[in-house]
């Protein structure tokens, strides 16, 4: 099976390199700075802040099984609804919402019936919160879910299963050193879905652990 993995170089993307390739796959993954991959990916230099920069996927022939958009940021310092860095917002855009169909976008062609789709999105894209801390951050994750979900619906005929993850709390760079899970149990959570994902749940937004969770 070939993956192919955004965001390789650390915290969620790198655990779920290394497991994919613990479980004998074929792991293509994305770093922005060359040598930032775990030793037996094969790697592809991509800035998700720079659309035009998808092509190089145009490049790689290969089918592809499983994309994982993992690659994400949390935001500006500054994203109060009363204080809100707007250049910050836009690229916390770029990178959580846009640039994860592009690269869905560019990788489909090289899917066949049986592919899947998986995007890392955050508990803090529940509509059911009203919390406006980080909101640039919790209106990327609702963003890329109403993206994903749509994008679902037009690849059903096809036979592509796409979904969106809640990866919990997670002792990452950006989750911190008191967050309750580790990136490597939640990446072997994250890849027993994508191996068991099929379409009687795409469109659905899943814990990591496989339960369902509400929009």
């Amino acid at each position: 099976m070939h993956l192919l993995i955004t965001g390789v170089g650390r915290g969620i993307g790198r655990a779920l390199a290394e497991g994919a390739l613990a479980r004998g796959w074929d792991v293509t993954g994305t770093v922005r700075k060359a040598g930032q991959a775990p030793e037996g990916v094969h790697e592809v230099l991509l800035d998700m802040r720079d659309l035009s920069s998808v092509g190089a996927f145009e490049a790689e022939p290969r089918k592809v099984d499983v994309l994982i958009n993992n690659a994400g940021v949390i935001g500006p310092a500054r994203q109060s609804t009363l204080e809100m860095d707007f250049p910050g917002f836009a690229e916390t855009l770029m990178i959580n919402t846009l640039a994860p169909l592009a690269v869905a976008q560019a990788v489909v062609p090289r899917m066949q019936a049986g592919g899947r789709i998986l995007t890392l999105s955050s508990q803090m894209a529940w509509m059911g919160y009203a919390k406006s801390d980080r909101i640039a951050y919790r209106a990327s994750k609702a963003a890329v879910n109403k993206v994903m979900q749509g994008l679902a619906t037009d690849l059903r005929p096809r036979e592509i299963a796409v979904v969106l993850v809640d990866p919990g709390w997670v002792r990452t760079d950006m989750g911190g050193p008191e967050a309750e899970v580790t990136p490597e149990d939640v990446a072997q959570g994250i890849l027993s879905l994508a191996e068991s994902l099929d379409m009687a749940r795409t469109g659905c937004f899943l814990r990591w652990s496989g339960e369902e969770r509400a929009f």
